[in-house]
């Protein structure tokens, strides 16, 4: 199981266009290239962070330019899994191509349930869409969302709970195609959410976190490996400060000590330490943490290890 981060679609600066987002995910696919030559299966999850967040800017302006109905978040999220899971596969495709490796890809549009009474939705916390003026955001909350300052005065955004993922939709089908050969893609963004209600399973207001939803369908799949892709080789401490130093292994009670520690940034390091640790202490035997550029070694980046 690998879980791309956010630079394998959009590095800093770059505007996000449809060619900027097909060659960095290409330079990602190739790097991916290591692990089949290695005789590994492959799944892929992804973040969707920067474009869920546009195409909710998209919704709104035609809400305000055209009177168009703006959809729901669970909605925006499909339609990002669907036009990420299209680049992965497209990069996907001529990198196998260029290889001369019989692979085919496949990608899942997926739900992720969440638990209905995750205090996630009773304290909404994870900021998302565009930006507003307080009066707009007052405006909004009429029909029960929530809106927050930002901390650094850009305005109000909406804020919605990040709950813990427990069960991935179809994951039996997806570890069927990976065993079968298939690169298969699925929980882009951490997976569509939704919660169990008599009617059956209906989209909420949140986002999941694409590295917890990630850990949660490598132990479904009893993968032996987790991989979680991020813009540096290894996990450090002192990261950016006097004594800085990076770590090649980890073992659970290491990793759980340095969280403790406040060694890794929440928003950054933290969430990744937290689901390698999930993996691993449900059986998984590894998980690496590193940068696509180093999956050319097979001894690359952090190992958490029991």
């Amino acid at each position: 199981m690998v879980a791309f981060g956010g630079n394998a679609l959009l590095r800093a600066g770059q505007k996000g266009t449809y060619r900027e987002q097909l060659d960095n995910v290409e330079q990602t696919c190739a790097q991916l290239r290591h692990l089949l030559e290695r005789g590994y299966n492959l799944v892929i999850g992804h973040g969707n962070g920067p474009q869920v967040g546009n195409v909710m800017l998209q919704h709104e302006a035609g809400r305000q330019l055209f009177g168009l109905a703006a959809m729901p978040m669970d909605f925006c999220g499909a339609e990002t899994q669907g036009s990420i899971a299209y680049l992965i596969e497209t990069g996907m495709d001529r990198v196998l191509r260029k290889a001369g490796i019989d692979r085919k890809v496949v990608s899942l549009v997926t739900r992720v349930e969440v638990p209905a009474d995750d205090p996630g939705f009773t304290h909404p916390t994870k900021p998302v869409g565009p930006y507003y003026t307080e009066a707009e955001a007052r405006a909004l909350m009429q029909d029960g969302s929530v809106y927050r300052e930002d901390p650094r005065g850009r305005g109000w955004r909406k804020v919605v709970a990040s709950p813990k993922p427990v069960a991935i939709r179809n994951i039996d089908l997806v570890e069927q195609l990976a065993r079968a050969g298939y690169i298969v893609v699925t929980v882009g963004g951490g997976g569509i959410p939704v919660v169990r209600t008599e009617a059956g399973l209906s989209g909420v207001e949140a986002v999941i976190d694409k590295d917890l939803a990630s850990a949660l369908a490598a132990i479904t799949m009893k993968a032996d490996e987790f991989y979680i892709l991020t813009d540096v080789p290894k996990v450090y401490i002192h990261f950016h400060q006097p004594g800085e130093q990076a770590l090649d292994t980890l073992t659970v009670a290491q990793a759980k000590q340095y969280l403790a520690d406040g060694e890794f940034a929440e928003g950054s390091m933290a969430p990744k330490v937290r689901a390698g640790i999930l993996f691993v202490e449900n059986g998984g035997k590894e998980c690496i943490i590193t940068e696509a550029g180093q999956l050319d070694n097979p001894a690359c980046g952090t190992r958490i290890i029991p």
